[in-house]
């Protein structure tokens, strides 16, 4: 759905500058479905953590089984495997050979969901959890590792842990941040303001041909994106991290295969470590050009089968009643082709209508409709599947979203359980004077930050 105000802008600064694994779900508090236990590994040692020490980033370790505290974890739906209060966790999100498994405050975050695949690994950020050395001695650190399934790769969770629940887990509300336009506040100065905890992180675009860069030009790492991201999980966030858009050279269009366009976005997943994955897929390069739209659709099947505990999430325009006929072909086509897709995420505005509260109730129960009509499911299901990005203040049209319009459809979507909410973007949930539309505030009255505050209540 064409969101001028951005994307024109963007746009300009582009130009001017294997095995199968069964998740456990993300997000949340206390695990779903959990089972409680020792996980016992290599020598039929146990995953310890050193000295029962609930501090932050304590080394997790082989050790003879004896009971305590320190061995007794608990693993659920969440995707989370919890000791002593905190979560088994990959230092620093890296998925790095040699990087250290330790335990850390529970963020929700890729680097605190892992996957019980059915040769017996357990797999966080595309690795697999390894007993060093290998040995088996008391002691011996868990690290992260290339999978291979070798017997220091190989682990027997507590009984009943590692379910697939019924629906996807729901994902913290996330507004999209965009660093290359619009004078991008400091993240974490916005989260300490709001309570917000996680963001969409924008753009991915090629950087010429299949080689991913932040808005086409700035580096996966080491630059202002990177920085924020890594500013943002040490203030115990996590973050989104969207490809494509309206605008600009996307992947979709230069990856000349699936696997090549798989193998783009590994990248950025390596490099970021982010808890969802989201292919916002528009414009007649991607969204309404089929062959690119199956590209894409086949590219997110790898995606998702390398890595199981990250949430792929696809956004897309749509109509005022539902999903266009482009929307619904994507939405047929990912059944088609089975790819996982967590979440369809619409984009309801640009319509011209009146009342953007009624319009954005008739496109979702639209694409409740789509996705019942195509998998199957009841609504509640339907729903679980669904998310929601909206434009805060004025559109593009010039419809108003206001922060009353914004809490009830946040509210409405909470109580029909969808699980993601969106909207672009933080850069404009500022005040303008004269109800202008700019790139750096709303046009409509408000207070900074009023829109991602009513988000982080989603």
């Amino acid at each position: 759905m064409k969101r001028e105000v951005s994307r024109r802008s963007r746009l300009w600064t582009a130009l001017g500058a294997l095995v199968m694994a069964v998740p456990f779900a993300v997000m949340g508090g206390s695990p779903a479905h959990a089972a409680t236990g020792q996980i016992t590994g290599y020598g039929g040692k146990c995953v310890d953590v050193a000295a029962a020490n609930s501090a932050n980033g304590t080394q997790v370790q082989l050790y003879t089984c004896n009971g305590s505290s320190a061995q007794q974890w608990t693993t659920g739906a969440d995707g989370t495997i919890r000791a002593l209060g905190k979560c088994l966790d990959v230092a620093a999100a890296s998925n790095a050979n040699g990087t250290k498994v330790q335990i850390y405050d529970c963020n929700g975050s890729a680097a605190q969901t892992w996957t019980a695949a059915p040769d017996g690994t357990l797999r966080a950020l595309g690795k697999c959890l390894d007993a060093t050395g290998p040995s088996s001695a008391d002691g011996t650190p868990l690290q992260l590792w290339d999978c291979f399934a070798g017997a220091n790769q190989r682990w027997t969770l507590p009984t009943g842990g590692g379910g697939n629940p019924p629906a996807p887990g729901k994902m913290a509300g996330a507004p999209y941040l965009y660093m290359g336009w619009g004078s991008p506040p400091s993240a974490t100065s916005v989260m300490s303001a709001t309570g917000v905890r996680s963001f969409t992180m924008a753009f991915i675009l090629s950087g010429g041909g299949c080689t991913p860069r932040w808005d086409g030009s700035r580096p996966l790492t080491g630059g202002t994106d990177a920085q924020t991201i890594s500013a943002i999980k040490a203030a115990g966030g996590s973050v989104q991290v969207s490809f494509g858009g309206w605008s600009g050279n996307k992947l979709g269009p230069n990856c000349a295969t699936p696997a090549a366009y798989a193998a783009a976005v590994q990248q950025v997943i390596n490099a970021v470590g982010p808890a969802v994955v989201d292919f916002d897929i528009e414009n007649s390069d991607e969204f309404t050009n089929y062959t690119v739209q199956d590209r894409i659709l086949n590219g997110l099947k790898i995606v998702k089968q390398n890595n199981p505990g990250v949430k792929v999430v696809v956004t897309f325009g749509t109509g005022i009643n539902g999903p266009d006929a482009a929307g619904i072909r994507l939405i047929n086509r990912s059944r088609e082709l089975a790819v996982p897709i967590d979440n369809y995420t619409i984009m309801p505005f640009n319509f011209g209508g009146s009342n953007i509260y009624q319009n954005t109730v008739s496109a979702a129960e639209g694409l409740k409709n789509a996705l019942k009509s195509a998998f199957g499911w009841n609504d509640a299901t339907a729903y679980a599947h669904m998310g929601i990005s909206g434009m805060n203040g004025l559109s593009d049209q010039r419809e108003t979203t206001t922060t009353a319009a914004w809490t009830q459809i946040r509210d409405w979507a909470r109580a029909r359980g969808l699980t993601r909410l969106a909207f672009w973007s933080v850069n404009r949930d500022r005040p303008c004077p004269g109800g202008t539309l700019q790139d750096t505030c709303s046009g409509v009255p408000q207070n900074n930050w009023d829109f991602t505050r009513i988000t982080a209540g989603f």
